[in-house]
């Protein structure tokens, strides 16, 4: 506490109160807010849990806080499928008691975040909405809304110079545009794919801020997310591909008859390689942020003196922070270039 009145102090003095209010403010809701959130996590069948990897992993409940031993979160719908009972709808709170204790319900227990079968004898079918399918529905949501706000604007007045939010995302369709499919694509085939490259862009995009809220899902640092998204870059790449994009690929100009076995594998493995690059890429740099993000203003409550946990987690958390929110750029920006230099490979006439 003595450190956070000499910082307090510090900045009011230079900065003024109110800057210095709105400062520590920020502050605490980006500290604070997530240390109570992961300071006792909720049991779901496991003992002393590690908070951080349960906030990076998926689950069947959106958990928020712990305040006072007491679990702040929303039970999301359990949806199975089995051949004998045809689908089964309840709430994910059904697995746990009073005290927050995983038991069984219907015939079916949650281990794990898993779902199993207490019968062997019947496989069943898991489509339940978890914590990160409920994420994307809201992101998803968020980011229709918030276009065809746009687009009623744009035709309401499609004149008017855009001011603040519409400004905001003038301008991000026009770097996608101009900076990303236009260099990449060429003018020729720029109009066919430039919708689906803004989709990815935006939804990468806001996917990866939302998650640094605090209660925020790992949406972007789940694999299979990453996955799909991938595959749908991968599958538009190769059914667009032209005459010398296969060419290319089968038969290489240049290369001796003789060395086409040795070429084929290299060039088809070379398409599996950008998907998989594409995939973990994305996965592995969100999932990594979040993991020393946390590991950070964990050692608020590792070391003996809060203070002293304090001094140290605020600098280093403030720094990783920033760099989060830039990151949350750069991936959403480098899977959307990566898109449109493989599109440009496809849909290039080889004139040159």
């Amino acid at each position: 506490m003595f450190y956070f009145r000499l910082s307090y102090a510090i900045v009011n003095r230079f900065m003024g109160e109110k800057k210095a209010f709105w400062i520590f403010y920020l502050l605490g809701f980006i500290f604070w807010a997530p240390c109570s959130a992961h300071a006792k996590p909720p049991q779901t069948g496991h003992q002393n849990g590690n908070a951080i990897m349960e906030h990076v992993a998926d689950a069947h409940s959106w958990h928020f806080a712990t305040i006072a031993g007491k679990h702040i979160e929303l039970p999301l719908p359990i949806i199975l499928y089995s051949a004998d009972r045809g689908v089964e709808c309840f709430s994910s709170a059904r697995f746990y008691d009073q005290n927050h204790q995983s038991i069984p319900f219907h015939g079916y227990h949650l281990v794990h975040e898993t779902i199993h079968c207490l019968d062997p004898n019947r496989s069943v079918l898991d489509l339940s909405i978890t914590k990160n399918i409920a994420a994307m529905l809201l992101s998803t949501l968020l980011l229709i809304t918030g276009l065809l706000w746009v687009s009623k604007r744009y035709r309401q007045a499609p004149l008017a110079p855009p001011k603040g939010y519409f400004a905001c995302i003038d301008l991000i369709i026009s770097f996608i545009k101009n900076e990303v499919a236009m260099p990449n694509i060429g003018p020729q085939h720029c109009a066919r794919f430039l919708p689906y490259l803004l989709t990815i862009f935006c939804f990468i995009w806001l996917n990866n801020l939302l998650g640094l809220l605090p209660g925020g899902a790992n949406v972007t640092g789940s694999i299979s997310v990453t996955l799909v998204l991938a595959a749908c870059t991968t599958l538009i790449t190769i059914f667009n591909g032209n005459k010398h994009y296969w060419h290319h690929i089968f038969k290489p100009e240049g290369v001796p008859s003789w060395l086409l076995p040795i070429m084929i594998p290299v060039e088809i493995l070379g398409i599996l390689t950008k998907f998989f690059s594409l995939m973990v890429r994305l996965f592995a740099n969100i999932t990594a942020g979040h993991i020393i993000l946390l590991s950070i203003i964990g050692l608020i409550f590792t070391m003996k003196s809060i203070s002293i946990g304090f001094l140290v987690s605020l600098p280093f958390g403030t720094f990783m922070f920033l760099l989060k929110l830039l990151v949350a750029f750069l991936q959403a920006y480098v899977f959307t270039l990566l898109s449109a230099i493989y599109f440009g490979q496809a849909v290039d006439e080889g004139s040159h």
